[in-house]
């Protein structure tokens, strides 16, 4: 029993240690100037704006495409594309967008990555909006 137990306790450590690794791994940052500069390249980014329709409209990264974090689990298919992409996710200030990177981490997106400073640091930096 104790053999069991010590086993049963080794597989949970074990597992854990793994998703923890995992989600470290699976995403990270994305400097507002990295991106501006990987726009203009052959490798860009995919950019997915998370926020509302309404402040996508307002002005957003240029080529971002607006996917609302409400929509983001039923319209996960529309991505298949990017699956093996760069995928740089925004939000206005994070919560939205660090939501969203987790969901397609577990869907299987391999390159996941947030942008720092959001779209409030994206236009304090003065870049360009569209």
């Amino acid at each position: 029993m104790q053999a069991a137990y010590r086993l049963t306790l080794a597989t949970f450590a074990l597992l854990a240690l793994c998703a923890c690794s995992r989600g470290a791994a699976d995403t990270g940052e994305v400097s507002r100037e990295q991106l501006f500069a990987a726009q203009g390249g052959a490798d860009r980014p995919f950019v997915l704006d998370v926020r509302t329709p309404e402040e996508f409209a307002s002005g957003h990264v240029p080529g971002a495409r607006n996917i609302p974090i409400d929509e983001l689990a039923s319209r996960t298919g529309e991505l298949e594309a990017q699956r093996q992409r760069e995928v740089v996710v925004y939000c206005e200030r994070g919560s939205r967008a660090r939501k969203a990177a987790d969901a397609l981490v577990a869907a299987g997106f391999t390159d996941v990555k947030l942008l720092a400073g959001h779209m409030s640091g994206w236009r304090d930096a003065g870049l360009p909006t569209e």
